[in-house]
């Protein structure tokens, strides 16, 4: 019986042509070739399989070749040739570095340079993994690299280009071999397929080559290992059955019930995933995966960057029309949140699960939204009269009030009663017009009350009708009364909250000190410091409103107070803690002047 030959030894390349995915380096080596410019020293640095040996090789065999065809390629057919393909050859050696690193194996590897080829131009020596080397042996390199005889040439090749030193990189040409792309990788497996009468499925080997993250040589390995297990057709089935690959259409199915909201669904889908022996961060990072798969699918200028077969590209570009570009960003953030905790976790299960009900509200918070602002749009005004017309807007902007009546010094009694004395001017005609009661909340324009603007009262005389309107409706906020105790209750829930998020010193910034009302709808609130003031003052409007839809009371202020009197100011820096030390005990001072310390 013949002997099993692996497909990556099999088909390995033997002319720069047949080389997979790099044609920069082999068009430049070509030409490198055909204008006798070769360097006395190359390095061919890049990913695992992607070609640095095999390249080194067709090099090697390619400028001791006699007769090489007008594409600079070794014929096959002349002495030297046929001895390299036998491994015969005398004017080629390999060295492994990594079992030979030492001095004596670079010293002996320096006797063999003095020696002319038999055979050929040049003797050309390919070492191999040469980051393993010490540093001892690359300083006893170095002389011979840099000035070689004529007839020698060394290729040295590693994955590692970081780990050799610096004066062996400035003595060689270095090329970068890049990562192999699927596309190129599928259809080189496509041929030799052809060639060893397997029928396939593109899909099965556009997996094949995602699999192998770029390396040819671990593509062709799984290659052999799936016919082996599948006989003389690959099918997709097959191919996600042996390499252990979480099949698109789980993800598919997922992101269409995350989409639809639907948790149990998601649930019941993951169990199954766990059922089938994937682990939870396997899981989680394939969705991630999809997910940005979705993204890029989005547009036809980034469609390119999914290295899939044409069927799934299609089912890609089909699902991300019903995703939101906001659905995608959000769900990537949650998905890579999961994977980084998962190690870390206690219960891994359920940390997944939390992710997938998360995703699942994604969609549901979208359109709640949509639907709020749709409802809004289509609210209607709160009575459509006759001019004069009385405008309204939502209560929800009640905030906006507050703000923008802090520079309104007069009292709400006064207000109303203003406003009364300058309804009476309105036409009748509009009152009969609303036959109930129509309680109006108009939102006061910031532009009519800001610091600097002209009194209410002058106000009524000088602006237009719809001002006054607006004057009119400032009789419509909420104020309710309420107590000292109230208030601080509504201030101690609020620093409550701040607590839960973990502002640990906001929070003891709120509970410090407690507020207090100064005058009516005026709260004060002391701080011990410019530190402290610019805490509360981020948060101010925020803890403004607490305040207001707590106590129903739009009128509320807060006032900030830096406090003056040092007794009372919490010592903040390190000098001041030490200087409410010595006043506590004096001989501290004594203590620091006799050691002469610093704070």
């Amino acid at each position: 019986m013949e002997k099993f030959v692996v497909s990556a030894r099999k088909y390995r390349p033997s002319t720069f042509n047949s080389v997979v995915g790099q044609s920069h380096i082999t068009i430049t080596l070509k030409n490198a070739i055909k204008s006798n410019h070769l360097a006395q020293a190359f390095l061919f640095c890049g990913p695992r399989g992607v070609g640095k040996t095999t390249s080194a090789r067709i090099l090697a065999k390619t400028i001791n070749c006699f007769n090489v065809d007008e594409n600079i390629e070794p014929c096959n057919v002349c002495e030297s040739c046929v001895s390299f393909n036998e491994g015969r050859s005398l004017n080629i050696l390999e060295l492994d570095a990594a079992s030979n690193n030492s001095v004596d194996d670079i010293r002996n590897l320096v006797e063999q340079v003095r020696f002319m080829p038999q055979i050929g131009k040049y003797k050309v020596f390919i070492i191999d993994e040469v980051h393993m080397l010490s540093n001892a042996a690359f300083n006893a390199f170095l002389k011979t690299l840099e000035e070689p005889p004529p007839h020698a040439i060394f290729i040295l090749a590693t994955t590692e280009k970081h780990k050799i030193i610096p004066t062996i990189l400035s003595r060689c040409q270095i090329f970068d071999f890049n990562r192999i792309k699927v596309e190129d990788m599928a259809t080189h497996l496509a041929e030799i397929a052809q060639k060893e009468n397997i029928t396939y499925e593109n899909d099965g080997l556009h997996v094949i080559a995602q699999k192998a993250d770029g390396a040819l040589r671990d593509a062709l390995s799984m290659f052999d290992q799936i016919v082996t297990f599948a006989g003389n057709h690959i099918s997709y089935k097959s191919v996600i059955e042996n390499l252990n690959i979480l099949d698109y259409d789980y993800y598919f199915k997922l992101t269409d019930y995350l989409l639809n909201g639907d948790v149990a669904a998601s649930l019941l889908l993951y169990n199954e995933i766990l059922s089938n022996g994937f682990e939870g961060n396997f899981f989680t990072n394939g969705l991630a995966q999809h997910l940005r798969n979705l993204l890029v699918s989005r547009d036809t200028v980034t469609l390119q960057l999914l290295e899939t077969s044409p069927g799934i590209k299609e089912k890609y570009k089909n699902q991300a029309a019903l995703c939101e570009m906001a659905f995608l960003i959000r769900g990537l953030e949650i998905c890579t949140k999961t994977e980084a905790g998962y190690k870390m976790s206690v219960n891994q299960r359920l940390l997944v699960e939390l992710a997938l009900m998360q995703l699942c509200t994604l969609q549901g918070l979208k359109l709640d939204s949509e639907k709020k602002k749709s409802e809004a749009s289509l609210t209607p005004n709160a009575t459509n009269v006759t001019e004069p017309s009385i405008d309204a807007t939502n209560v929800e902007n009640n905030n906006q009030i507050a703000k923008s009546s802090n520079t309104i010094s007069n009292s709400s009694e006064e207000v109303t009663l203003v406003a009364e004395a300058e309804s009476d001017k309105i036409n009748k005609s509009a009152e009969e017009s609303i036959p109930n009661k129509v309680e109006v909340k108009k939102v006061i324009s910031p532009k009519n009350f800001s610091i600097g603007k002209p009194s209410i009262s002058s106000m009524l005389n000088q602006s237009k009708l719809s001002d006054k309107e607006e004057v009119i409706n400032i009789v419509n906020l909420r104020n309710a009364e309420y107590t000292e105790e109230q208030m601080q209750a509504s201030w101690a829930a609020y620093a409550k909250q701040v607590d839960e998020k973990g502002k640990t010193s906001l929070w003891h910034t709120l509970t410090v000190t407690k507020p207090i009302i100064e005058t009516p709808n005026q709260v004060l609130f002391h701080v011990y410091n410019a530190v402290q003031e610019s805490d509360v003052q981020a948060v101010l409007t925020e803890l403004s409103m607490q305040l207001r839809n707590d106590l129903q009371n739009d009128h509320i202020q807060i006032v900030l107070e830096v406090s003056k009197d040092e007794s009372e100011r919490k010592p903040y820096t390190n000098r001041e803690k030490f200087m409410r030390l010595v006043q506590i005990n004096p001989n501290l001072e004594t203590f620091r002047s006799q050691l002469d310390l610093e704070i």
